[in-house]
């Protein structure tokens, strides 16, 4: 008798709550962590269809680094919806004015593109000092190796 395979409910699904400490971390290795714990892909129960996924804090936001001549030549670009309206931030000057942002577009560029990914990133807490407001939920540390 064949084995049946195991879809997970939403009903059924168990939020837990994970901290990373962004300090000295890679940006772009830090973001492939924290993106398969949002979808809920560390999971053995993960189902493609159902939102399954953890919350996450990120610490230290401002201390995240970045590998090689990125952080001098990374731009972020985005469109105001005016003719001539591209605009450009540089990453030092974006890291200066919005830490957070950082890290967050990272995270929300490796989430997939649909409804369901908007669910996600609701769930991303990211702060830029080493202190946040999550402490009731008793966050589970996670070391980055």
């Amino acid at each position: 008798m064949p084995m049946k395979t195991y879809m997970a409910k939403m009903e059924e699904v168990e939020r837990k709550w994970m901290l990373f400490d962004a300090e000295g971390a890679v940006l772009g290795r830090l973001a492939a962590k924290i993106a398969p714990v949002l979808m809920g892909k560390n999971k053995v129960t993960y189902t493609p269809q159902a939102d399954c996924g953890d919350f996450v804090i990120v610490i230290n936001a401002e201390k995240v680094r970045m590998t090689g001549t990125k952080e001098d030549t990374k731009e972020y670009d985005w469109y105001t919806g005016y003719p001539g309206g591209h605009k450009y931030r540089s990453y030092k000057h974006q890291k200066e004015m919005r830490p957070a942002e950082v890290i967050e577009l990272a995270v929300r560029r490796m989430l997939p593109k649909t409804r369901s990914a908007r669910n996600m990133f609701r769930r991303l807490k990211v702060y830029a000092g080493p202190t946040h407001e999550h402490q009731a939920q008793q966050p589970q540390k996670i070391e980055l190796s």
